[in-house]
């Protein structure tokens, strides 16, 4: 299943599923009319989550209702798609230089070759980077260096503390698209990497969460970038040098994990930086992200507060 978190022309944002014909069915509207169903499963994608197996299990059974009421689905081009998680109640959470052809496109522009990570190296994007697909990448005045990540994105289910890399996926709810837009010239001026992944709108996510059940292979799918039709990133997840489980063992060791923890896992090489002359990202170009069994991510740049 494809969850979603949209909005109409007539009412503001809610949860949803995506169906078939690309329809959504409206968890709010059901939720609401339905005694045995908590309101927030309908309106926060959060409280969706934390509702484990019983509130999926509710899901499941609306969306095999034959009859529904009027005004629970809405067409295709009746709807806009916000960030399946338009607020994240934490930090974004991120892995850093976590394939190996990224590593070495990193080294080889610095000219300062290092061993591989030997534990995953972590940092974070605050909420207000969220934005979802067909919304602006904003570029500031606060950067002229503004860069595109693809990345695949882990939603947190079953929280918990000290997990086991044999138990992780048990702990993964879905699977989503996180482009991690940076600011190369604030990472470098800044010393270190918080300030240039923390703009707004520098953390396009979506277009849905797809229930982890719902991919069979999540440790072999394939990916591309493309900027402009071009296609700049193309990998696989099983490149990652610190797969899934040991992401999470190691995020976790110590620090509880929580229903609705986004974890980006890395990316690739060909990010704009990594080309001679490189490619930053300029105004209106087009970021297209497609992740094998989830979706395409698309968003536009957009410069702000500059003539």
């Amino acid at each position: 299943m494809r969850f979603v978190t949209f909005s109409t022309r007539n009412a503001g944002p809610r949860v949803g599923v995506v169906r078939d014909d690309d329809s959504v069915l409206d968890l709010g509207k059901l939720a609401a009319a339905d005694p045995t169903a908590l309101p927030g499963w309908g309106k926060d994608m959060v409280d969706l989550i934390a509702g484990g197996g019983t509130a999926l299990s509710w899901v499941k059974r609306q969306v095999g209702e034959p009859a529904l009421p009027p005004g629970a689905v809405f067409a295709k081009g009746g709807y806009s798609l916000l960030a399946p998680i338009p607020r994240p109640r934490k930090n974004i959470f991120c892995v850093g230089l976590n394939y190996r052809d990224h590593v070495a496109e990193h080294d080889n522009k610095l000219k300062e070759p290092r061993p591989l990570p030997k534990i995953p190296v972590f940092f974070t994007k605050p909420p207000t980077c969220v934005v979802g697909p067909e919304e602006d990448i904003g570029w500031h005045p606060a950067t002229e260096r503004l860069d595109y990540e693809i990345e695949l994105a882990l939603i947190i289910g079953p929280g918990g503390k000290d997990i086991p890399a044999a138990k992780a996926w048990d702990h993964v709810w879905g699977l989503t698209i996180l482009n991690d837009v940076s600011a190369r010239d604030l990472q470098s001026s800044h010393g270190q990497w918080f300030k240039g992944k923390a703009l707004d709108g520098a953390c396009p996510m979506g277009p849905w969460i797809v229930l982890r059940s719902d991919v069979p292979a999540p440790e072999d799918l394939d990916f591309v970038c493309k900027v402009n039709g071009e296609v700049r990133q193309k990998s696989n997840t099983g490149m990652m040098i610190f797969d899934v489980p040991a992401i999470i063992e190691s995020l976790s060791a110590g620090m509880t994990l929580e229903a609705g923890d986004v974890i980006a896992t890395g990316t690739c090489s060909g990010v704009g930086s990594g080309f001679e002359p490189p490619r930053f990202l300029k105004e209106g170009d087009v970021v297209e992200m497609t992740i094998d069994a989830i979706g395409t991510l698309s968003n536009r740049v957009r410069r702000i507060g500059r003539g």
